[in-house]
């Protein structure tokens, strides 16, 4: 049955694999683990919340859906005090959960030993792990990561970033947003940031561990920071002519401005290094073979892409290999196999399959609340 009235009144235990649809409107996710998975997608699409539990050890999870707000965990991991909350060797429990929410859902995540997947929400996300890695993709709301030893990844987010954690390390990748707000004691930071849409307001800080921090070339993206970068006794490196590095002995700082010198960048690590990367001017995603005009091998063009171009084989030495033939390319007929060790094509983009493929696939059983 759907999420009706009723569900709000009894929160249901769930000790086994099950799929729920809940017909209530929902704009807030709690979800509290100890071991296992919790994986939550944001759509867009209009349709209601779906909770798929694939997995249950230990003791049952508790699901309930009350004033808009879905929870599922464990009735004795709190929300509050949650990072307080230490790793109990003598407990055996752990769930594999999956959630798919509107996107403008305000998610709460809490996992102890259990790895959490993020992805899709506009909504402001609040991520406290006590251990455990945990993944975050396409967020354009604010995020609030919390962790003691856990690592966290964010790819693509571009809702401002803050993140606080005890040894856990932090890697940004493709970074838009235009504030980034991090401390720790002994974990890394990279981060590879474009963050010339939003200004820049860059804040890292640790004790023992490693800072680098990758920005456009300010002459092609137009990145608008004051730089300020120091520490005590690493090591440091620096990429930008616009910046400059001062002390030889014990303490060294980077400073400067890149463009107008607007926005902030400060990085402060005691014993760590720190490293100031330019990302190439040139660098753009690969077009994949064949996808384009020209692009791919074989195209009779004599180059593929990011090659200069080069003269076609020539008629007087006979015909050219035949694209049937497989492995046996000539050398430099394409940038992927310039030795002519590979395969001589792209693998056809359909072909024979098994007897079985063309079965429809079995409509998975739907049980709703």
């Amino acid at each position: 049955m759907s999420a009706g009235s009723e569900w709000p009144q009894q929160p249901m235990k769930v000790d086994g694999p099950r799929k729920l649809e809940i017909e209530a409107p929902v704009d807030a996710l709690n979800v509290r683990l100890y071991g296992g998975t919790v994986n939550v997608v944001g759509t867009s699409d209009g349709s209601p919340a779906r909770l798929e539990i694939s997995e249950v050890d230990g003791p049952p999870l508790t699901v309930s859906c009350r004033n808009g707000t879905l929870s599922i965990g464990y009735e004795d991991l709190p929300w509050r005090g949650f990072l307080k909350f230490l790793d109990r060797r003598g407990w055996n429990r752990g769930a594999v959960v999956s959630v798919t929410v509107p996107a403008a859902t305000r998610v709460e995540v809490g996992v102890v030993g259990a790895a959490a997947v993020v992805s899709g929400i506009s909504g402001r996300t609040e991520l406290r792990g006590v251990s455990g890695d945990s993944t975050l993709v396409g967020l354009t709301g604010p995020v609030q990561a919390d962790t003691v030893t856990g690592r966290v990844e964010a790819q693509a987010v571009t809702g401002d970033l803050r993140f606080h954690s005890v040894s856990g390390d932090l890697t940004v990748i493709d970074g838009a947003g235009g504030s980034v707000r991090a401390d720790s004691v002994s974990g890394d930071m990279v981060l590879d940031l474009d963050p010339a849409a939003k200004g820049t307001d860059i804040n890292l800080t640790t004790v023992s561990g490693e800072v680098a921090i990758r920005l456009p070339d300010p002459a092609e993206a137009g990145v608008d920071a004051k730089v300020d970068a120091n520490t005590t006794s690493g090591t440091v490196s620096n990429a930008f002519d616009e910046l400059r590095v001062s002390g030889q002995w014990g303490a060294k700082r980077i400073s400067g401005a890149l463009g107008a010198g607007t926005g902030t960048l400060k990085a402060t690590t005691v014993s760590g290094g720190l490293a100031l990367l330019r990302r190439p001017a040139f660098e753009q995603p690969q077009d994949t073979p064949g996808s384009g005009p020209g692009d791919g091998p074989g195209d009779g063009s004599g180059h593929g892409p990011g090659r200069a171009p080069g003269p076609g084989p020539d008629p007087d030495d006979g015909p050219g290999p035949d694209p049937s033939d497989g492995p046996g390319r000539a050398p430099g007929d394409s940038p992927y196999d310039p030795a002519g060790d590979g395969p001589s094509n792209v693998a056809p983009a359909s072909g024979p399959r098994d007897a079985d493929s063309t079965a429809p696939p079995a409509a998975p059983e739907k049980k709703v609340l």
